[in-house]
Order: structure tokens, then sequence, then C-alpha cells
């Protein structure tokens, strides 16, 4: 049964509560890992921006930002989703605890993992990569090129055709080892960061995309190869060329 006060509560801070001499940075416990491991093939990645041909001014980006439901059959130039994956997770510098992106984070603790379902992307082959913002490099899940139906499925048809699809995983301890339950609003806020600059980003080299925050999430995590507790699905974003 729905209770509005418990999920309105769960949208408020209650910070002034907070005691972060009990949290597992307070007790001095290492901070969690910033990136998953790889253990698989690996895809390097161009430098981000440097072959880009920006499309509008960041000022009309801005003005012509909308959801695009319905994309070309063109493929995305490596070099395209090698800046929209730097404008989303890209890594300026790092500390030991800490990593300083394109994006904010609170407390810079940067929960997610992005996922890349790749159909149509010039270099690559179809199927599941994950980015690896230390090494700007694609990390490779598996390679398939029968996934669209299955992947629409468990996007609840949101797919759109998409010639890639980014999907943004949660790692809720890597806020939770600093912020306690104050972590999961932190961790929403930030998924909202990261969209917002994919939204701009895709505008300025000719793209389009669409936030999607429907989906099955059993379905989702299954297909992306996480168990659902540590590691979830929390946002998805199909992206393609403008017609």
């Amino acid at each position: 049964m729905f209770d509005p006060q418990t999920t309105r509560n769960m949208l408020k801070t209650r910070w002034p509560e907070l005691d972060r001499s009990k949290t597992d940075q307070g007790r001095g416990k290492p901070p969690p890992q910033m990136q998953k491991p790889c253990g698989a093939e690996t895809v390097a990645l161009p430098e981000p921006g440097t072959a880009i041909k920006h499309a509008v001014a960041f000022r009309d980006a801005v003005a012509c930002r909308e959801s695009r439901r319905s994309f070309s059959d063109a493929a995305l130039a490596l070099d395209e989703l090698s800046y929209l994956l730097w404008a989303t997770q890209g890594v300026r510098k790092s500390t030991a605890k800490a990593s300083f992106r394109t994006v904010p984070s609170g407390g810079a603790r940067h929960a997610f993992e992005t996922y890349l379902f790749v159909s149509r992307v010039e270099g690559l082959e179809p199927g599941l990569y994950r980015y690896l913002p230390f090494d700007h490099a694609l990390c490779v899940q598996w390679k398939r090129a029968d996934f669209e139906p299955e992947l629409d499925e468990a996007l609840l048809k949101h797919h759109f055709g998409a010639a890639v699809d980014f999907i943004w995983a949660a790692i809720p301890y890597r806020c939770e080892w600093s912020y306690s339950w104050e972590s999961l609003r932190l961790i929403l806020l930030d998924a909202g960061h990261v969209c917002a600059h994919l939204y701009l980003a895709c505008e300025d080299v000719g793209c389009g995309t669409c936030a999607v925050g429907a989906y099955d999430q059993q379905r989702l995590d299954a297909l992306i190869g996480v168990d659902g507790y540590d590691e979830f699905a929390v946002y998805a974003a199909p992206v393609g060329k403008q017609r």
C-alpha cells in the first residue's frame, strides 16, 4: 500500500542527526574502490573532444535541450562516444579517497558505474561494455548482436532503437562509507547531474537522448550482470543521432 509520508520522508534530509564519526569513514575503514576492476578485454577510447565537430554553442545546447525518442539509423563515431562518456563521468583528478570529475557528486564519492549497450558505434562490436573512467577505456562485458529485444523489454519499451544505451548502476557503499543514510538522497541527486550533462553533450554533437526512470529492475540488473543489492541500475538513457 502506498504511504505518501514514508516516501516523502525519504526525500528529506536528516543531516543534523548524522554522526559521521560512526560511519565507516569515521571508524577508519579504507574507502571502497572508485572503479570496478575489469579483468577482461579493454578498448582504449580516443582523447575526448579532440576530433569532435561541435554542432551548437553552449547557449544553444541549453535552449535546444529536449528528450528525443526517435533516432536515425546512423552510427555514433567512437570519438563521439568518448566525448559523451568524458562529459558524464570523466576524471579530472583524484586522491586516495575521492575522484573529481566533470560532474558534481556529494563528497566526490561518485557511486556510479556506466554500462553501455552498443548497437551502432563505429569501431565497436555490438554488445555490453562498461566505462573505466580512470583509464578512459571500455571494459568488454560481452559481445552479441541480438540483445536489443531483450533490452527493450527490460527498459519497458524505452530503447527507441538507440545506437547506444547508457545505464548507470549505483554501488551505494561508495557513498554510504562516508554519509550513511544520507547517501540515498545524494546518489539520486548525483544521477540527475550525470544525465543532465549527457543531454547537453548530446546536443553538442548532434545526438539526442531521453532520461529513462521506468524500467524492470530485475531484468535490467540481470542484463548488465549485477546482483541487485551491492550494485543495481538507477537510471538509463538511450542515445542516437538526431534525424
